[in-house]
C-alpha cells in the first residue's frame, strides 16, 4: 500500500475537521486513506492513487508556503484534477502572472474552465462564454473588469443587457431610464457590490466610471478604454449583436455571456448569440468558452437541479419522438391529416 509523508504545518486545514476533506477525496477518487500524524497510506487503483498523491502533495506545499487553505479550495482541487490530473495546483491557486494574480485578489476560479475563462479575458479582446446558470460567467467577468479598472488598464466599465425578460418592454416600466434598466442589470450590480463595495460602486456610477445601459441605447457609440460586459446575450437579435460588437473602441475588452438553452425571444426569432457562434468561429482575437454542468459552483443543489432538468428534457424529447413515430406509422392518423389539409 503506497504511503506518503506530509509536513505537519498546515495538516489540520488540509485534512479538515474530523478528516472531512480526506473523506471527500476518498469519495471522489474511489480510494481509501488512513492517516497517522503526517503519515498517510493510500489504497486503490494505481492511477487514482497517483492522482491523490499529486493532489495532497501540492496542497501541502501550498499550505506550507503560507496559503490559507479552505475546504472550498480542496473541493476545487478535486474538481480540477478529476478533469485534468496533470494540472499544476500551485499555478492554479498562486499564478505567477501578475495580471491574473490581480484578479485572484478579488475572486478565485472554482473549476478548470473558470481558470481558462480568466486567462482568455486577459489574452483576447473579445471573449464569448456560453453555459448554464451558476457557472460563474457573470461574476468572473465583473471581477476581471473591476481588476482592470483598479489597475487603470481601462477608464470605465460598461454593463449592458437586452431588456426582453418575460415579455416586458422598457416603456411599460415606471421611472426614468436608470430605474427602467436597473432590474435587468441587477445580477451585474450584485457582483460589483460583492467585489468592490456598495458605496464605492454608487460613487463610480455617479461619476460615470461605471455605466449601465440597455443594449438598444448603444447604437452609434464607440467605447474606447472600456471593459464592456454584455450579459444574457442569448436574448439579443442578430442585428443587436452585430451592433454591439461594432461598438468596440481602442484599448477595450468585450465579454459576452449567455445561456443558449434559456432564450426568451419571441418564437421564430433567431438568437444573436447563436448566430455569433457560427459567424465568428475562427476570427483572430475572439475566444469562445463553453461551460457545462460540471462548472456549476453555486450551492450543490443547483448542480443537482441542472441534472434533474436535463434528465427531464431528455425524457420529454424521447416521448415526443415516440409519439411522432407512432403517428407516422398510423395510416388512419395520416389520412385524417390529409382530410384536414
Amino acid at each position: 500500500m503506497p504511503t506518503m509523508t506530509l509536513a505537519e504545518e498546515g495538516l489540520e486545514s488540509l485534512f479538515g475537521i474530523h478528516d472531512k476533506n480526506l473523506k471527500r477525496i476518498e469519495r471522489a477518487f474511489r480510494v481509501r486513506l488512513a492517516a497517522r500524524g503526517g503519515e498517510l497510506s493510500i489504497e486503490g487503483e494505481p492511477r487514482q492513487v497517483a492522482v491523490v498523491e499529486r493532489l495532497l502533495s501540492q496542497l501541502s506545499t501550498l499550505a506550507r508556503s503560507g496559503y490559507r487553505l479552505r475546504a472550498e479550495d480542496v473541493r476545487t482541487a478535486i474538481r480540477v484534477l478529476e478533469e485534468a490530473p496533470e494540472t499544476s495546483l500551485i499555478e492554479f491557486f498562486q499564478p505567477r502572472d501578475d495580471a491574473l494574480a490581480a484578479v485572484r485578489r478579488l475572486v478565485l476560479p472554482r473549476s478548470l474552465n473558470q481558470h481558462r475563462y480568466l486567462r482568455a479575458m486577459l489574452e483576447h479582446d473579445i471573449v464569448i462564454s456560453i453555459g448554464p446558470a451558476g457557472t460563474g460567467k457573470t461574476f468572473l467577468a465583473v471581477a476581471m473588469a473591476a481588476a482592470f479598472l483598479l489597475e487603470k488598464r481601462v477608464r470605465r466599465i460598461v454593463l449592458a443587457r437586452p431588456a426582453v425578460e418575460a415579455g416586458e418592454k422598457l416603456g411599460f416600466l415606471p421611472g426614468d431610464l436608470a430605474e427602467k434598466v436597473n432590474p435587468y442589470l441587477r445580477p451585474l450590480h450584485d457582483a460589483l457590490y460583492d467585489l468592490v463595495g456598495y458605496d464605492k460602486v454608487g460613487r463610480m456610477i455617479e461619476r460615470g466610471i461605471i455605466e449601465v445601459a440597455p443594449i438598444a441605447f448603444m447604437r452609434g457609440r464607440t467605447l474606447n478604454e472600456s471593459f464592456v460586459i454584455l450579459d444574457e446575450a442569448q436574448n439579443t437579435t442578430p442585428e443587436q449583436m452585430k451592433m454591439f460588437l461594432t461598438r468596440m473602441g481602442y484599448s477595450s475588452k468585450v465579454v459576452i455571456n449567455g445561456d443558449d438553452t434559456q432564450v426568451d425571444l419571441e418564437p421564430g426569432k433567431v438568437s444573436g448569440l447563436d448566430q455569433a457562434q457560427r459567424v465568428l468561429r475562427g476570427v483572430a482575437g475572439i475566444a469562445f468558452l463553453r461551460f457545462g454542468k460540471r462548472d456549476v459552483v453555486r450551492h450543490p443543489l443547483v448542480q443537482r437541479i441542472v441534472d434533474a432538468y436535463e434528465r427531464f428534457e431528455r425524457r420529454q424529447g424521447t416521448a415526443a419522438s415516440s409519439d411522432e413515430d407512432g403517428l407516422a406509422g398510423d395510416p388512419g392518423a395520416a389520412g385524417a391529416e390529409g382530410v384536414e389539409s
